[in-house]
């Protein structure tokens, strides 16, 4: 639950020797952190190693070696990683066509507070959205978010005893909710959270 730091990361070409096996590991490990609500919206739930990947990607497009780069990208990502006490996740809207796109992103401003989830018969707990900046406008809302979902420590305790998942969206315009939530995502979203 720790940030990325500076000498965990792998230098350039070391992650260029390891990179084929290091993508490999993440396609696997986030088909257990990817969870589809409906047709057009998926959330990848970020944890340190899905962040790690990230880091390393940038600094590798980008061909970072410098001290501020990296750290640059230290400040960027370290934040998406949950800290035990909540879920971070990437939300995409996804539509394969340009038109229905650009349509759907007007029809879906604000979407991004209404993704929760709810453990057991509790309560749904929303979204924190978009911390880092605003994604949409009065015209259209943006492609990708990134939520964050703070859990209370006795919802936290009942996961943790094999409580239920549901996780949906409640927009005017979409709606949908997967319940349960598979179990081999909510043991992996377990994971995350501190007893």
């Amino acid at each position: 639950m720790n940030a990325i730091s500076r000498d965990s990361l792998l230098s350039l070409e070391d992650y260029a020797r390891q990179r084929t096996a290091f993508r490999s590991r993440i396609i696997a490990h986030k088909k257990a952190r990817t969870l589809h609500l409906g047709e057009h919206i998926t959330l990848i739930f970020e944890d340190e190693l899905t962040i790690r990947y990230q880091i390393q990607e940038m600094l590798r497009i980008e061909r970072s070696f410098e001290e501020a780069g990296i750290q640059d990208e230290l400040d960027a990502y370290n934040p998406l990683v949950p800290d035990g006490g909540n879920w971070k996740a990437t939300m995409m809207i996804e539509f394969t066509d340009e038109g229905q796109r650009r349509l759907w992103l007007a029809r879906l401003i604000g979407i991004e507070r209404r993704v929760w989830v709810r453990i057991a018969d509790g309560e749904p707990i929303f979204a924190i959205a978009d911390e880092d900046l605003e994604r949409d406008n009065g015209e259209k809302t943006s492609a990708v978010h990134f939520l964050r979902f703070e859990l209370p420590p006795v919802q936290i305790r009942a996961l943790h005893a094999g409580a239920g998942l549901a996780i949906g969206v409640d927009h005017a315009a979409l709606t949908a909710v997967v319940e349960p939530v598979p179990e081999a995502i909510r043991q992996s979203l377990c994971g995350d959270l501190r007893a």
